[in-house]
């Protein structure tokens, strides 16, 4: 077993079907499916329970109390029983020859004790890349906090080493039910392990209108997993792109409330600085290839 597909869902019943049959069209079945149900109340359940009796290869299910797709992560890590985990979710299917692609190139960096990992590319259902990757290039070694300098801007499909993301939890904030994936990411990147980038694709993706990216108010009803992630990239970027961060956070927390001594205090930066991403946000050319 090289991967763990590693599923978190909630309510999604009517379309994680096509997640199913695309691990049954792989040709290489040398993986397991680990399905962390977040609490659905459709039936998500029903259809885990066949498909851990009919399938072809493991397929193991899970559920656990409505908290959020970080903490159904963060109950499915420790569990996966492979040495790298690739996290797809409900609404989103591999091609055909994804594990292909999975295992070759999982065996040219698993030596590499600062590699965490490979990662392909998305594609729409139209076949067409989502974000960028450089023309020419048979692969890309970078860290996370450093993939948009090197050309790899747009989500992609990330394969983890299962023993450094088993290092690297998810924090969970009281009463909040979100948290941005790269506040991991972020934390892997920063303490120097790069991934492996190619430009095939692993993942077909669809952004759907009820997805969790997509909801409104997002960063007001989930302020504090929201503050933990802006402090990591201020902690890492250029100035200009932390000028932009500072501003976007303060357009945020004056929704919610707040002032800026609350900004300052949350982000540990001055009131200057403060001042100065404010008055730069004015100039929306300033922050337009942010």
């Amino acid at each position: 077993m090289i991967v763990t597909i590693l599923t978190p869902t909630y309510n999604r019943g009517t379309i994680l079907e096509q997640l199913y049959d695309s691990l049954c069209r792989q040709s290489d079945k040398d993986f397991e499916w680990l399905i962390v149900d977040d609490g659905s109340t459709d039936h998500t359940k029903e259809l885990c329970e066949n498909w851990c009796q009919k399938a072809d290869f493991q397929v193991r299910y899970v559920w656990q109390k409505n908290g959020g797709k970080h903490r159904a992560l963060n109950r499915g890590i420790p569990l996966a029983q492979a040495p790298f985990i690739y996290i797809i979710d409900s609404d989103d299917y591999l091609t055909d020859n994804a594990m292909e692609y999975i295992k070759k190139w999982t065996k040219n960096v698993q030596k590499d004790p600062k590699c965490a990992g490979v990662s392909g590319t998305r594609i729409n259902k139209k076949g067409q890349i989502i974000g960028q990757y450089p023309q020419g290039r048979s692969y890309i070694d970078a860290t996370d906090i450093r993939r948009r300098q090197a050309g790899l801007e747009g989500d992609k499909a990330e394969v983890y080493r299962a023993d450094i993301l088993k290092k690297y939890p998810f924090p969970e904030f009281k009463g909040e039910k979100f948290l941005s994936e790269c506040a991991v990411w972020n934390r892997i990147g920063m303490d120097g392990y790069y991934l492996r980038w190619y430009p095939e694709a692993l993942c077909v993706c669809e952004y759907r209108d009820d997805g969790l990216t997509r909801s409104e108010n997002k960063e007001i009803d989930n302020y504090q997993g929201y503050t933990y992630v802006i402090k990591q990239q201020i902690g890492y970027e250029t100035k200009l792109k932390r000028l932009a961060l500072i501003a976007q956070y303060n357009q945020i927390t004056k929704l919610k409330g707040g002032n800026n001594q609350m900004i300052c205090r949350n982000l540990k930066i001055t009131w200057w600085e403060l001042k100065a991403a404010v008055f730069a946000k004015r100039f929306h050319s300033f922050f337009s290839s942010f």
